[in-house]
């Protein structure tokens, strides 16, 4: 950036100079305002790198066009190419580009945006691409990222060019049609349109792959990005008792493909229609066409320019105007839309329970209930929509005439050819065009700011639920071999504390049985200890080392084959066949050992007991140095439960066992006892007994 600024202001000072020396006002203009894009380049250096970029851009394009203008001041200029002298306003509107990116990099909402886009072309880790000739190589993730956008920003840039030339093409084509000339009229149909059609066609093509390329690259670093810091350390399920980001599927899968679409759907469409709009200006510039002020002799120069500009900028302004209320209504249509596949979802989950339960009337009546939300904001936004394209078409309408109705009085006075007159439509077509880039996606704007606040929300929900782990339950190194608990105080999500603990060793005995009322705290216990629960304050001793290991009392089966389910977390080849059929047969599933690699929904399938048992193999299988079971047989009968814990006992002799129940038959299982035992203050605390004292 800086050796940019440095250029930037030189050209200005010399545009300064010439300005002085020729009296030329534009020349001045320029200096004047090349100076303060000098600055606010020097300055971009600290902005979000995706803001950069376009600070780049706008650098180097201030720079040719003006050193360009500055060499046709000085006579260098040749003279066959005298139309395409860009004049001194048009590098000063780029410059003024240059500026307002600058300034827009201190605007909230664009700092989302940079702040949500900036990561990826930063990204330091390696990642595998192939370019024909050279073959397959390794490259870092962002560099790739920046290639790819600069590929895709020349192409652009060519593909301008490719209309500015078959803009001439017009002109003289017409031209010919005029004269009836049909030599010329052949010629620039055929050696003049068709090539470069063709090279227009192809190059559209290579962007289109390269557009994918782009963007799938960028969506799969995203989508990585939010699901390993919504997955990091137990923050899924903090982020989902906190309930400040509802349907983060959604975020992940959809909200992401729809910003990396959107931004880049905005970012470079924005950079072509600036140099559409840089280069047909020219055309604008310098058609034979002046006018007065009315009422004065003043003439305006680059009439029909300025005239385009004014005409765009009005109808931008009312276009906002008219379209605002509907960024609101598309983030509150996104996420009723979302919380209707979520209930759907739901339904689908709990499918056995509903049928069970005769439950159908209650699910239909709310999903009516939720598709009635989408219908109703729908009819405002379709209102809302209705206003804005009303617009929208008059003025696309409009757009066909305006030129025409400029230029008649002097194509019909004779001072320009029917061939100056289409180009010139044409080109203030496009440079309308460019000027109303963001009339034309106005409701893409909605729907991109409804993405960019869901992702936004997303993001601080994750940071203030691992902020939340940072302040509240600190997992320490036990002094000794056993978990120990000083001085914590657990609480609700509300805040309302439940638990309070002074001093509790747990692990004194090889097995530890946790009693107490319902809603006395006791899962809240067993997931302070496990490192999940966010709400309250206190120590967890866990002895170096140790691996901890709890099984609630419904078990998670993802979804795959029952080998996959038994080994999860661990890669489905972790244990090999004769562990993975003693741990069945330890636990009372030998009924299913021939069916382990077989796929389906194995949390519908198999029963709340196989469920829990299955738990327990995947336990066996792990090993852990400490096993907490809240509640993790209760779905089976007491002979059984016998069973499987001596069947633990025997597998895992050295695993010390912690264990949540309310059956009787429990305490003869085990050598220690905890009871949760009431405060005053409605709070429990837990208290080590032994098995004798408690009966």
């Amino acid at each position: 950036m800086r050796p940019l600024s440095i250029a930037v202001a030189v050209l200005a000072v010399i545009a300064l100079i010439v300005g002085q020396q020729s009296g030329s006002a534009g020349a001045i203009g320029m200096g004047v305002i090349g100076l303060l894009l000098a600055a606010a380049t020097w300055q971009a250096a600290a902005i979000a790198t995706f803001l950069r970029i376009f600070s780049v851009i706008f650098g180097v394009e201030y720079v040719l066009t003006g050193a360009a203008f500055l060499v046709a001041q000085s006579g260098a200029w040749p003279q066959a190419w005298q139309a395409l002298v860009p004049p001194a306003s048009l590098t000063i509107t780029i410059a003024v580009f240059g500026l307002v990116v600058y300034a827009i990099s201190f605007v909230p909402s664009i700092q989302r945006i940079a702040r949500l886009a900036s990561p990826y072309f930063e990204a330091q880790e390696p990642t595998a691409a192939q370019m024909w000739p050279a073959g397959p190589f390794r490259i870092g993730t962002g560099r790739m990222g920046v290639l790819l956008l600069v590929f895709l920003v020349v192409l652009n840039q060519l593909q301008v060019g490719i209309s500015l030339r078959l803009s001439f093409f017009n002109r003289d084509f017409y031209n010919a049609i005029q004269e009836k000339d049909a030599a010329s009229f052949w010629y620039q149909l055929i050696y003049v349109f068709s090539v470069w059609a063709a090279i227009s066609v192809i190059s559209n093509l290579i962007e289109l792959f390269a557009n994918y390329t782009l963007l799938i690259r960028w969506r799969r670093w995203m989508a990585e990005k939010f699901s390993a810091a919504w997955l990091r350390n137990g923050t899924h399920y903090r982020v989902s008792l906190a309930g400040s980001a509802d349907n983060p599927d959604q975020r992940i899968a959809e909200d992401t493909r729809s910003f990396v679409n959107q931004t880049y759907g905005f970012a470079l469409p924005l950079l072509t229609q600036v140099s559409t709009l840089v280069s047909f200006s020219i055309i604008l510039w310098s058609i034979p066409v002046a006018s007065k002020v009315p009422g004065t002799d003043i003439t305006v120069p680059g009439f029909i320019f300025w005239m385009a500009l004014i005409y765009s900028v009005a109808a931008t302004w009312l276009a906002h105007m008219i379209g605002r209320p509907m960024i609101g209504l598309e983030f509150e249509q996104e996420r009723r839309e979302a919380t209707f596949r979520f209930s759907l979802a739901r339904l689908r989950e709990y499918s056995e329970q509903i049928a069970l339960m005769r439950g159908e009337g209650s699910e239909q009546r709310h999903l009516s209930q939720r598709f009635g939300d989408i219908v109703s904001n729908f009819y405002r936004l379709v209102w809302a929509r209705l206003k804005l394209n009303s617009f929208i078409y008059s003025f696309g309408q409009a757009n066909v005439v305006v030129p025409y109705i400029l230029l008649a009085p002097h194509y019909f006075a004779g001072t320009i050819t029917l061939g100056i007159m289409t180009q010139v439509a044409s080109a203030f077509d496009r440079v309308q065009t460019a000027m109303s880039f963001f009339i034309d996606r106005y409701q893409t704007i909605a729907q991109y700011v409804a993405s960019i606040n869901r992702l936004t929300t997303f993001e601080a929900a994750i940071a203030q639920a691992a902020s939340a782990s940072d302040k509240g339950i600190h997992e320490v190194p036990a002094k000794g071999d056993a978990v120990h608990v000083d001085e914590a105080t657990l609480s609700l999500p509300n805040g309302q504390p439940i638990v309070r603990v002074r001093d509790l060793d747990l692990g004194t005995g090889q097995r530890t049985l946790v009693i107490g009322p319902s809603g006395s705290g006791k899962s809240t216990l067993f997931r302070a200890i496990a490192g999940i629960w966010p709400f309250g304050q206190g120590k967890v001793g866990i002895p170096t080392g140790a691996e901890i290991m709890l099984l609630p009392q419904r078990p998670y089966l993802p979804q795959g084959s029952l080998r996959a389910a038994l080994a999860y977390p661990a890669p489905v080849d972790a244990y090999g066949e004769a562990e993975i059929k003693a741990a069945m047969h330890l636990t009372k599933l030998d009924h299913l050992s021939e069916r382990l690699d077989e796929v389906d929904l194995w949390g519908q399938r198999l029963s709340g007991g196989e469920q829990q048992r299955l738990a327990v193999a995947r336990a066996l299988l792990t090993k852990p140095d400490w096993l907490f079971l809240d509640e993790a047989t209760a779905s089976l009968d007491e002979k059984l439960e016998g069973e499987i814990y001596a069947a633990i006992e025997q597998a895992l002799p050295q695993t010390k066992i912690v264990s949540i129940g309310h059956r009787s038959t429990l305490r003869a299982m085990h050598d220690s006892i905890v009871i949760m035992q009431p405060n005053d203050d409605g709070t429990f605390s837990p208290k080590a007994e032994s098995r004798e004292m408690v009966g």
